[in-house]
């Protein structure tokens, strides 16, 4: 990097350099405070006006198009710079990403559904719009899947807003049944790739765990379909036939757990919450298959065995160590974050299988467990994400 080009980008705000940044941040924020006021709201004590279609459909949507939206913008805006050598954006234009996305939570308090509709498809659009042009600008096809992915969470998100206003309540829980099994294809490809790409490095082991194309394919695959059917509402009742889409799932997402297990990865914190994140996709993916095939559980729980364990504990997982790396640190945990990754699994366990037996007891552990274990990441990273990184690189 020439200097001027170098003292352009430290002249941006540290916090706007690049897409992790502003968004993991503002993600973690919003899971910090989104489980207490639907929690709140849950039990007669609403601590907000009543937003745009009411608290669940808020409930519903934020904590997948706004929180997971938001962690999956910061780290595919992030990951493309070093995917295709290419500059990502930064400074103003990072901040108008940024800002779509803040209009895009208030939106639940203005006037009229109309602006929040247009302000969630419109980030989608542009972080989709943003990764395509930097991905075919060196035709890393590779990738491409990439912002399948997110044109396909868009749709969702349309199909969930328009629920909102128009009161349908199927389709608001089509869409976002269906935008959770679309993250969750998102966490099968990256996780595919980082998981034992970490492993191997963070262990020193010679070589990686070699991947099996047809089963990273088939699982992304597997995903999508899910989602599909999922926003057209066939998934919505038990049915023989998805219980063995599921099952299939469940035993291919097994599969690459015990490939990938390596004793060692017990003693380091920031590989066993990777591994026992995605060992939630599975519980989730047995719970599921069973209810189909007909035993008498709640579907409710597998998905939030999905939500709660797989989503929250590798979004955790990932940005512990993505914003180590992206700010110039030693990928050496900050001093008992791993207490963290115990309260969010604690939570998941909870959320899953405590409130079977009791109800508000259990509902309230999981909710302590998750905003604890957030906080404990806005405490000790947020400072790390507004400051230029140790290493004095502009990034």
């Amino acid at each position: 990097m020439q200097i001027s080009d170098k003292r352009k980008a430290m002249a941006v705000p540290a916090v706007l350099r690049l897409g992790f940044r502003p968004f993991f941040l503002l993600g973690t924020l919003l899971a910090l405070v989104a489980v207490p006021l639907w929690v709140a709201e849950l039990n007669g004590m609403p601590l907000l006006p009543v937003p745009v279609g009411g608290w669940l459909a808020w409930h519903r949507h934020e904590l997948v198009f706004g929180f997971a939206g938001a962690i999956i913008a910061g780290f595919l805006l992030t990951a493309v710079q070093t995917w295709t050598g290419q500059a990502s954006v930064s400074g103003r234009p990072l901040a108008v990403l940024v800002l779509i996305w803040l209009l895009a939570r208030l939106a639940w308090w203005m006037e009229t559904s109309w602006l929040l509709l247009a302000f969630n498809a419109l980030f989608l659009l542009a972080v989709a719009a943003t990764m395509g042009r930097l991905l075919w600008r060196v035709r890393q096809v590779r990738n491409y899947p990439t912002v399948v992915l997110l044109l396909l969470l868009c749709a969702a998100d349309v199909l969930t807003l328009l629920g909102v206003q128009d009161g349908n309540e199927a389709w608001q829980r089509q869409g976002t049944q269906a935008a959770i099994w679309l993250v969750a294809g998102m966490m099968s490809l990256i996780g595919g790739r980082v998981i034992p790409f970490f492993t191997q490095r963070g262990l020193s082991r010679p070589a990686q765990v070699k991947a099996w194309p047809w089963l990273d394919w088939s699982l992304l695959a597997g995903s999508v379909l899910v989602a599909v059917l999922t926003a057209s509402g066939l998934l919505l009742d038990a049915n023989w036939w998805a219980g063995l889409l599921f099952a299939g799932l469940s035993l291919g997402h097994g599969m690459r757990l015990v490939r990938w297990f390596d004793g060692g990865l017990l003693r380091v914190p920031l590989l066993w919450s990777l591994h026992i994140a995605y060992a939630w996709m599975v519980v989730a993916c047995v719970g599921l298959a069973a209810w189909h095939f007909g035993a008498p559980l709640v579907p409710s729980q597998a998905l939030h065995g999905l939500t709660v364990g797989a989503m929250g504990g590798l979004i955790l997982a990932m940005l512990a160590r993505v914003s180590l790396g992206h700010t110039g640190r030693p990928l050496q945990l900050p001093r008992a974050f791993a207490l963290a990754f115990v309260l969010l699994n604690l939570a998941a366990v909870a959320r899953v299988f405590g409130v079977s037996l009791v109800y508000q007891p259990a509902l309230w552990l999981a909710t302590a467990g998750w905003v604890l274990a957030f906080l404990q990441f806005v405490i000790c990273y947020g400072p790390m994400l507004c400051r230029s990184r140790a290493d004095g690189h502009p990034g």
